[in-house]
């Protein structure tokens, strides 16, 4: 790590990466809740995560106005320009994670009789898939390493196949089970919220890419487009 001749400006950087860590590690649990909330139809915990979801945005406020005042007080240049940018943009891309978990914990209430929805046992490996990316990608901000970046934005390929695989077994078992149509769209919402949590894991991973490298990644070949 390259140490700047004004102290204060590391003190800010490190500032900076540590706001991202925390709201990172507030997402990622708020999915783990989510989901944990979902499996056991536990409803006070589904609540704890809305609630939580207050402090990830106030962290995304903190976030701004540091990085405002960074960019005003110290006229960052070149690395450091692009890094604190990286966190600005971060920042909200991590709030919109938050955002997904919350509308996961919100239709815990919806999903009543999970015990009746066999698909829903494979929902927990899908989320997994996605917290990592989340989590790997918010060490390779940390890092400035932008291989483990590159690594992330290519995983988001298996993550894509899981949905469109979960998406067509859920369309099939609500044709064969009419009754659970209702709950069955809720996990469908539930599974494409998860698919985006690797969409917004890939957008960083092109962040911290960029923020290391100076250059962007260039455009490969996709898997299967999502379904819906």
């Amino acid at each position: 790590m390259v140490e700047h001749t004004v102290k204060a400006f590391d003190d800010d950087i490190g500032q900076l990466r540590g706001l991202i860590a925390q709201m990172g590690g507030l997402a990622e649990q708020a999915i783990i809740q989510s989901m944990e909330a979902l499996r056991h139809h536990d409803l006070e915990t589904a609540e704890a995560v809305i609630a939580g979801d207050a402090q990830i945005d106030a962290i995304e406020h903190e976030v701004e106005r540091l990085a405002v005042q960074l960019i005003a007080l110290r006229a960052p240049l070149a690395d450091d320009l692009r890094e604190v940018v990286a966190a600005l943009k971060i920042a909200s891309v991590v709030e919109r994670i938050g955002d997904y978990a919350k509308n996961i914990a919100r239709r815990v209430a919806a999903v009543d009789d999970h015990g009746a929805i066999e698909p829903l046992s494979v929902l927990p490996a899908m989320a997994t898939m996605a917290t990592k990316m989340v989590h790997d990608v918010l060490n390779a901000f940390a890092a400035r390493d932008a291989d483990a970046a590159v690594q992330v934005w290519e995983s988001d390929r298996a993550l894509d196949d899981f949905y469109n695989s979960l998406f067509r077994v859920l369309i099939t078992y609500m044709m064969e089970n009419p009754a659970s149509i209702g709950q069955g769209a809720h996990l469908l919402f539930i599974a494409k919220n998860l698919e985006r949590v690797g969409d917004h894991a890939t957008n960083v991973a092109e962040m911290v890419y960029f923020a290391a490298t100076g250059v962007h990644m260039g455009e490969r070949e996709r898997g299967a487009r999502p379904i819906i």
